[in-house]
């Protein structure tokens, strides 16, 4: 199983959040998930951000691969060097 860490999209029309969740890469976008790892609010006056660091380090320490997205927001968290 190809696990990903990647946004899901929640919320209402044209007021979007989203779970930052670990899935398998087979799954659809907005399906199933195998954990909540945190939540992304792009729309408030600071884009808010929560993550629990320690399921993400779990995750990639199974070989989970993050997606360009998620890999920008951690590294604008501070959670991850640039490569």
């Amino acid at each position: 199983m190809a696990v990903t860490v990647r946004l899901s999209r929640m919320g209402r029309h044209k007021r979007p959040f989203y779970r930052i969740v670990a899935t398998d890469s087979r799954f659809p976008k907005e399906g199933r998930f195998l954990d909540i790892l945190g939540t992304y609010d792009p729309l408030g006056k600071e884009k808010k951000v929560t993550i629990q660091t320690d399921r993400i380090q779990y995750w990639l320490g199974q070989g989970a691969q993050m997606s360009d997205t998620v890999r920008s927001i951690f590294q604008k968290e501070g959670l991850f060097k640039n490569k």
